[in-house]
């Protein structure tokens, strides 16, 4: 990334270019930190993880919520530290060197196009549901051309959309929670037995499948929490970034209690874990095993309308980052072009096309089930390489910008120390996902995305652009050790 010797030195807004519009709410930017950290993983990849964990996967949430908590916060420090940032993309290219930003960039593009795709896949799974008999591509296509449209009004269309999507889905939770609590203290019963939170430790106890049960459980979880730094990608289209980023990523810890560890305890005192299957949303099957048919087609919509929001996310955050990317020379500068209402269409024409790969996907396999395994295994893996990235750029500016650091308003807590605790848990994640047959699989697939980005960047960095950009940021280095 082309930035100037001085980018270490905190700038205002005004004197930023005049590219994206900051027009981004506080109202936005807090449901869409909420949004990004209620995903389709939650809705319909939770019936895999309780299958695979039991009870034991309220403490597979609240250990990754954790973890990821101290990831947003390290990124929160480093954006703030310079508001010339658009992305975290950004920040790592200026503080590990512009190979950083190229692979992050495109690695975090990646990402959400291979999430867009397992959430059209979704969409697709969940309207047949609704409508039997409905071909495949409609959903699809229909969700698709709904997204582009909204996404190429302007920024504050995206932010208002999402608000809407976000608030559907805290509602549809508050209400599962508290409907739950109705049944549990009043004595209902179904099917499946009497409705008591004694069923979290009556069938197997917490780790029923002991502790290769519990490691299963971290491979479709942490997928359910893709998109939490969601909330760094709108840090250029931010209205006061200063008070509303923190506000947004310090409220992590509780949306992670109430909206994952509350609402399976319980859906799992509901209805004994032991009924929940993978591929079907365990949000549907309470209210269908409790013999509420209409509640459980409004919890169907609403959890149509949750991979709806996953996907206009997946649309917003490609385009912005394609936009970067190209910004920088790391993209054809095709795709760094704005609208008239500044929005990067060009890139976000580029993500739509790439998400109709979805609907060829689900008719190549004909197993919604195994194709959303197989992508959501994929993003995962790509997910954790962004966020390790993230924290590898907070070694960085802990090194490299300690007076920054020290006068910075918003300090990661725990320092170091904790980065290095996350990146075990990390190491701890892709040895979860070599367990088992099916994410195995996935997690081979997925070095021939870096090794396609390695091949590329050897020819790109020949380029006089970047290797401008190479000298710059090795005399930056020199300069900051005080070497001649």
């Amino acid at each position: 990334m082309e930035f100037p010797v001085t980018i270490h030195r905190p700038q205002s807004v005004q004197d930023a270019p005049p590219r994206l519009e900051r027009q981004l709410s506080n109202r936005h930017i807090q449901l869409i930190a909420i949004g990004g950290a209620i995903g389709t993983g939650l809705f319909m990849g939770s019936g895999k993880t309780i299958s695979a964990a039991g009870p034991s996967v309220i403490f597979v949430y609240m250990i990754i919520g954790f973890m990821l908590f101290f990831v947003m916060r390290a990124m929160g420090e480093l954006l703030l530290s310079n508001l010339h940032y658009k992305s975290f993309s950004d920040f790592a290219a200026d503080l590990l060197g512009p190979w950083a930003g190229f692979f992050t960039g495109w690695t975090y593009w990646f990402c959400w196009v291979i999430t867009g795709i397992a959430d059209v896949i979704a969409i697709a799974g969940y309207s047949q549901e609704l409508w039997p008999g409905l071909p495949l591509w409609i959903p699809g296509l229909v969700t698709i051309g709904i997204l582009l449209v909204l996404n190429l009004t302007t920024v504050k269309a995206f932010g208002e959309t999402e608000f809407w999507f976000a608030l559907i889905k805290i509602v549809a939770i508050a209400a599962l929670i508290i409907v739950g609590l109705f049944m549990i203290f009043g004595g209902f019963r179904s099917n499946a037995g009497a409705a008591s939170f004694t069923n979290l430790w009556s069938h197997g106890g917490f780790f029923p499948h002991e502790f290769m049960g519990f490691v299963a459980g971290f491979q479709i979880a942490v997928f359910a929490f893709v998109g939490i730094e969601l909330v760094g990608t709108t840090a250029a289209e931010a209205k006061d970034p200063e008070k509303n980023l923190p506000k947004a990523i310090n409220s992590i810890p509780v949306r992670v209690l109430l909206f994952y560890v509350g609402a399976l305890i319980i859906l799992m005192s509901v209805i004994p874990w032991t009924q929940f299957t993978a591929g079907h949303s365990p949000f549907i099957a309470m209210f269908s095993l409790a013999g509420l048919g209409a509640a459980a087609t409004v919890v169907n919509l609403v959890v149509l309308t949750s991979a709806m929001s996953s996907a206009n996310s997946g649309i917003y955050s490609t385009s912005r980052m394609v936009y970067g990317l190209a910004q920088e020379g790391d993209a054809p500068k095709v795709f760094g072009r704005l609208s008239g209402r500044k929005v990067p269409s060009n890139a976000l024409f580029l993500s739509c096309v790439l998400l109709l790969s979805g609907v060829v996907l689900m008719y190549a396999g004909q197993d919604i089930g195994k194709a959303f395994e197989m992508v959501t295994t994929v993003s995962a893996v790509c997910f954790v390489f962004v966020w390790s990235i993230i924290l590898a750029s907070y070694i960085a500016f802990r090194r490299r910008r300690p007076e920054l650091h020290n006068a910075s308003a918003f300090k990661m807590p725990g320092g170091i120390p904790m980065v290095l605790v996350v990146f075990a848990f990390f190491a701890f994640v892709l040895w979860a996902l070599t367990t088992q047959t099916d994410t195995l699989e996935a997690l081979l697939v997925t070095p021939i995305w870096f090794i396609a980005l390695g091949v590329v960047w050897l020819f790109l960095r020949r380029r006089p652009t970047h290797v401008a950009r190479y000298a710059t940021f090795r005399g930056e280095l020199k300069s900051e050790r005080g070497v001649n």
